[in-house]
């Protein structure tokens, strides 16, 4: 017996991977081909197989659903378990950690811009930490929404590096009028890449915390993103 099924959350060639070799663990199931730019999959099996078990077997960011049912712009009922606001707790648990390392480095002699720039530091240190975790799918899931990233190839494979320098730059109060204008170019051409997304309606995954943790790409990596770049052009135009 053969089947075909839509699948959402598939953004590269090791998803791709991923997917196969979970489905092909069921022992009904013969062969599988699954295909990244139609995001269908394609099982041949022994014995029927509910949908239902198919999903249990892989993980939430993966959604089989029947042919015909599919809606791109649309998630289904069974692709959304968790709410966005579980989906993006590790996002907003590294956001409150950061706030209040700033805020604890400088509230004995408060200084809202040196705050603003331990923050910035902050940020790019541990977010580069995750990124640097598994350099090797990192640049594939990142140019899946960075319009520089999709030109480049080796920008992604850089890209963390560069987060690394930057946040050494603004800790250390280093160069950090250069450090804040790379901040303003770089997270402006990814902001450019997330709008764009968001636009279209895409479902894909967001790589700001590399591909370790599968944060959904939402309205909140546009924010994070915005935190950023308001920040730096606030304390460009006081050093200016």
């Amino acid at each position: 017996m053969k089947y075909t099924y839509n699948i959402t959350g598939m953004t590269c060639t090791n998803c791709v991977a991923t997917v196969t070799s979970a489905l092909s663990k069921i022992d009904a199931i013969r062969q599988v081909n699954v295909d990244l730019e139609k995001a269908e999959v394609k099982i041949s099996t022994i014995s029927p197989i509910s949908i239902e078990t198919l999903n249990n077997q892989l993980s939430d960011k993966y959604v089989l659903s029947e042919k015909g049912k599919y809606d791109q712009g649309v998630v289904s009922s069974n692709s959304v378990e968790r709410s966005k606001l579980q989906q993006l707790k590790p996002l907003l648990l590294i956001f409150a950690y950061l706030f209040t390392a700033a805020f604890l480095l400088n509230y004995k002699d408060w200084n809202t811009m040196e705050a603003m720039l331990d923050f910035m530091g902050l940020f790019y240190i541990v977010f580069s930490f995750f990124k640097l975790l598994d350099l090797k799918g990192f640049p594939e899931s990142f140019r899946m929404y960075d319009p520089l990233a999709k030109r480049l190839l080796v920008y992604g494979w850089v890209y963390p590096f560069i987060e690394v320098a930057l946040g050494l730059m603004l800790l250390m109060r280093f160069q950090v009028t250069v450090a804040l204008i790379a901040t303003v170019v770089i997270l402006g051409v990814t902001t450019i890449g997330v709008s764009q997304t968001l636009w279209d309606k895409k479902r894909i995954r967001c790589a700001c915390l590399g591909t370790a943790l599968k944060l959904p790409m939402t309205e909140a990596t546009f924010i994070e993103n915005a935190i950023m770049l308001v920040m730096a052009c606030s304390m460009l135009f006081t050093r200016l």
